[in-house]
């Protein structure tokens, strides 16, 4: 996986599981039996979610594994009443620039030396929304 590739290290064991034990913050794996195929962490705040980080081994990607992962933390974040995602990443990084673009992110600004004092990065952000239909087709959910 690329994360920070070129970077000093700030994802540390000690700062994963922090978000891991962190009760506003939602970590996903993926696995193909006992290999790790990609993971995504999501912090959430009062009015807003941030995808903080989103990796998939490189075996893995085109698969529609980086969706799913995003698509999960996207209905948590909805669940907490949340339906509005940012994130940041290198602005040098197209692909991922397009694939978030593909998932409905719209580049909202920039931030000068935002990784290690040393790489711009591109802000972007997506509004949820909510389908209706989804709820009348929920059991429980009371018809008029």
């Amino acid at each position: 996986m690329l994360i920070e590739h070129g970077l000093p290290w700030s994802w540390t064991e000690e700062r994963v599981l922090g978000a891991i034990r962190h009760r506003e913050t939602a970590v996903v794996v993926a696995r193909d039996r006992r290999r790790l195929a990609g993971f995504a962490i999501m912090q959430f705040g009062d009015d807003h979610a941030h995808l903080s980080l989103l990796a998939v081994a490189t075996g893995y990607r085109g698969l529609g594994l980086g969706r799913q992962l995003v698509d999960w933390l996207e209905a948590c974040a909805r669940t907490a009443g949340l339906f509005d995602v940012r994130l940041e990443l290198r602005a040098t990084n197209d692909a991922a620039r397009a694939f978030y673009e593909s998932l409905g992110y719209r580049e909202t600004g920039s931030i000068r030396a935002y990784y290690a004092g040393r790489e711009d990065a591109r802000r972007m952000q997506h509004e949820l929304s909510v389908n209706p239909a989804t709820f009348h087709d929920s059991p429980g959910f009371p018809r008029h």
